[in-house]
């Protein structure tokens, strides 16, 4: 089979599609034919070293996958041979075949294409989390989404409007903005003004009251994080889910206290591997939402296998909107 493969942890140039051995499934794995796999900036930070988990060299890449099932482990009951399904792992997506745990595949609806699928992988489940399991949030509730426009960005705009939240997305340029208002934002936060620190207060505040915003779902970190701890509600909740904007915040104690802020952090692949039998509940969950017409994955470009440079520079260069996928056929 083709995949792509990382040998030393390096620039994106360093990887290379190859010829590797077809995996065979344990017995209580599942062996899938890959169909589409989705593009997540962590994936970007595994081929360079950078990220929090490394896999052993060499490796392919790809958090998540969508595909049909080919064979199962004697111990396999979750799915079966011929199922369409949708894979969250911690790599391996970025191949024609993948081999793993059965539990980590869920059967897809019928409507949904394998592009959707696999844009509906990590992003989304990252969105259900932080709202539901880490923000326990309520309708009727205000919501602030940072780096609206991309994937996780967009898939919460989404969820927290399921879910009954009044959105604001957090921008950067009028075409974020108009994605992120399609995607359903109710109040539109200009991340570029001079002075972020006033402004984006300022912003929250003329959207929502001086109240300031109940929950904050933060994706950029730097200054939009520091922002963001202005336009906090009283009892407000922050939930970190990643640093896209490259500075790691640090926090003086004494701003939760005053405003009994409190901070949480949000890592969803430890869900997946803790506990296996919530995540499945989630992802049903999910795609009732999806059969409901309430969630609708934004894919930016489809790129072959064969052209993960253009689409993985894509995600480098910070021009996505939603989501790119690689696609095997």
């Amino acid at each position: 089979m083709k995949a792509l493969v990382v040998k030393e942890f390096g620039p994106l140039d360093s990887m290379a599609l190859e010829d590797v051995a077809s995996p065979q499934p344990g017995e209580d794995e599942a062996l899938v034919d890959i169909k589409a796999a989705s593009v997540n900036f962590p994936d970007l930070l595994v081929i360079q070293g950078k990220y929090q988990v490394l896999p052993p060299l060499p490796f392919s890449p790809g958090k998540e996958c969508a595909g049909v099932v080919k064979a199962v482990g004697a111990k396999v009951t979750h799915v079966k041979p011929g199922d369409r399904v949708l894979i969250q792992i911690e790599y391996g997506g970025y191949a024609q075949q993948v081999a793993t745990k059965a539990v980590n595949c869920h059967v897809i609806p019928e409507a949904m294409s394998f592009t959707e699928a696999a844009a509906m992988g990590l992003t989304y489940m990252t969105a259900h989390f932080a709202l539901v399991e880490r923000a326990h949030i309520k309708a009727g509730e205000s919501v602030l989404v940072t780096g609206a426009a991309g994937g996780v960005g967009m898939a919460t705009i989404q969820v927290a409007k399921a879910l009954g939240a009044t959105v604001l997305a957090a921008v950067s340029n009028a075409e974020k903005a108009a994605a992120a208002k399609a995607a359903g934002a109710d109040h539109i936060i200009d991340t570029s003004v001079e002075n972020i620190r006033d402004g984006l207060r300022d912003q929250v505040y003329a959207a929502v009251g001086k109240k300031g915003v109940d929950v904050v779902v933060e994706n950029v970190g730097g200054d939009i994080f520091d922002a963001c701890l202005r336009a906090i509600a009283w009892s407000g909740r922050i939930i970190v889910v990643g640093f896209a904007g490259g500075r790691i915040p640090e926090v003086k104690a004494g701003h939760l206290l005053v405003k009994n802020i409190s901070l949480i952090g949000l890592q969803f692949s430890n869900y997946r591997d803790r506990e296996p039998e919530k995540c499945l509940a989630v992802r049903k969950q999910l795609f009732d939402l999806y059969r409901a017409g309430k969630l609708k994955p934004y894919v930016m470009a489809t790129f072959p296998l064969a052209s993960y440079m253009e689409a993985l520079a894509l995600v480098r260069d910070r021009k996505v909107i939603g989501k790119v996928v690689l696609t095997t056929a």
